[in-house]
C-alpha cells in the first residue's frame, strides 16, 4: 500500500499543533478559569454574608432576651444602641409596637452594619 502525497508534492508534518488549534485551546482554558473565578468569588461573598447574618442574629437575639428578662411589658417606642460581635460593630434598633390585644406587644430588633440592614427578628412579649 502506498501513501499518497498532497497535491503540492510534499509530505505534511505530523508533529505539533497549528496556531488556530493552540488559540482555541487557550480560549477554552480562559473561559474555564473565568467560570472558576466567578464561582470562587460567589462562594467568598456568600461566606461573608453568612458571617454577617450569624453575628447580627446574636445581637438581635441578645436584645430580645434583654426585653424578656425585664419581666415587664415594654413601653411602646424605639430604642437604639450598638452591639460588638467578633470585633465588628453593629447598630441595633429595637422597635416596640402595640398589638390588637393590649396584653401583648410586638418587639422588633433590626440589626444594621454601616446603615445597611442585615437582619430583623421579631417576637411578641406579654404582660407578666
Amino acid at each position: 500500500m502506498t501513501r499518497r502525497l498532497p497535491c503540492n508534492g510534499r509530505r505534511r508534518s505530523a508533529y505539533g499543533f497549528t496556531l488556530v488549534e493552540v488559540l482555541v485551546a487557550l480560549a477554552i482554558v480562559a473561559i474555564a478559569l473565568m467560570a472558576g473565578l466567578q464561582a470562587t468569588s460567589a462562594l467568598t461573598r456568600s461566606a461573608a454574608r453568612q458571617t454577617d447574618v450569624v453575628l447580627a442574629h446574636l445581637c438581635a437575639e441578645n436584645e430580645l432576651v434583654r426585653v424578656r428578662l425585664a419581666r415587664q411589658l415594654p413601653s411602646i417606642g424605639d430604642a437604639s444602641g450598638t452591639c460588638e460581635q467578633a470585633g465588628r460593630q453593629y447598630g441595633v434598633a429595637v422597635i416596640t409596637s402595640p398589638t390588637p390585644n393590649p396584653q401583648f406587644r410586638r418587639v422588633d430588633a433590626q440589626v444594621t452594619e454601616e446603615r445597611y440592614p442585615v437582619l430583623r427578628l421579631s417576637t411578641i412579649v406579654g404582660r407578666y
